[in-house]
């Protein structure tokens, strides 16, 4: 009835949104809830919920979910739904503009004060194997150039697994196009890179010389890794993009871990693929040895990730000057 009061509190529907009997309507001057705004972020990046989902670590139906409650908290679509895909609204495209500035300048801030305001600090995210491998090794002498700078090394084995407000820098293998860090620049350390088959000299000793590669395959252990992030480092594709006949191995090591097969190389289990320019060292060293004479250029390249949009800090501008300079020589 026309200006009659219900006597049972009406339950409307927004979207997905539904407030039950007993909730508050939210202010129209409220904030949307900040897990919605980082959501629509990845999602307008993307424009794509699945993908958005692999970099929140959510299901595809979550991330819609979200931004169906943010679209019914603003009162207005901000994507397009078709068959052909997701795209912006011009509302959207214009929140979206709105948004990833103000998440931008929170991360910069947020990761400023986590330095207690010391410029000087700096967090290195990296994998285990190239921290391990790589990164120790040469961080002396950054360290010796600029002693006033602070070192900190975050392990992380997925880049899509980091936090952006974490960490200042990242170094991983970075395969262009195919493997794309989200939120991250991605500049190569080494502007050529060729895959090999290594193994230490304990192992050549204890079970005979590597023929050749059919040899290889037929009475030698390769070490395998289990990884979805490294599975452009087969050892099928290294024999296939080589021209090598393949077939599979007599004895294998399998693992999920780059690292782990990488102690095991040293340690005389196997011979495993690696990258020339990583392991450089440990060859010139001696305790590891190319065993086959083939080079295949790497389709991933050891990278310096850098986050899109902060401004980088005097110790960052340090690093990346001392690294893509000094290795680039």
């Amino acid at each position: 009835m026309s200006g009659a009061k219900s006597r049972r509190p009406a339950r409307v529907n927004l979207g997905d949104a539904i407030l039950s009997p007993g909730s508050v309507m939210p202010s129209r001057d409220a904030l949307p809830p900040l897990s919605c705004l980082r959501t629509f972020e990845a999602a307008a990046r993307h424009c794509n919920f699945t993908q958005a989902g692999v970099e929140l670590s959510l299901t595809q139906s979550a991330v819609s979910r979200q931004v169906k409650r943010l679209e019914a908290d603003l009162g207005r679509p901000l994507f397009e739904r078709s068959i052909e895909g997701l795209r912006l609204t011009p509302a959207g495209e214009q929140y979206y503009r709105v948004v990833r500035r103000a998440l931008r300048d929170i991360s910069d801030e947020s990761a400023r004060l986590r330095r207690h305001g010391n410029d000087l600090q700096l967090t290195l995210a990296s994998s285990p194997t190239i921290a391990s491998i790589w990164l120790a090794r040469h961080l002396p002498d950054f360290q010796c150039a600029h002693p006033d700078i602070e070192i900190r090394i975050l392990t992380v084995e997925d880049p899509y697994r980091l936090d952006l407000a974490e960490f200042d820098l990242g170094l991983y293998y970075y395969v262009a196009d195919e493997v794309d860090p989200p939120g991250m620049l991605a500049e190569p350390v080494f502007q050529e890179e060729d895959v090999i088959a290594v193994c230490s000299p304990a192992y050549l000793e204890r079970q005979g010389e590597v023929r050749d590669a059919a040899d290889l395959l037929a009475h030698h252990t390769l070490l395998v890794v289990e990884d979805h992030f490294h599975d452009w480092l087969t050892w099928e594709a290294w024999y296939r993009a080589l021209g090598l006949a393949w077939q599979s191995p007599t004895h294998r090591l399998r693992a999920n871990s780059y690292q782990l097969l990488m102690h095991a190389t040293l340690a005389g289990q196997g011979v495993t693929l690696g990258w020339a320019r990583l392991l450089a060292d440990d060859i010139e060293q001696g305790s590891l040895v190319q065993v086959l004479p083939y080079r295949l250029p790497s389709r991933g390249k050891l990278s310096l990730f850098s986050p899109r949009h902060r401004h980088l800090t005097p110790a960052m501008r340090a690093f990346r000057a001392w690294l893509l300079i000094r290795q680039g020589e």
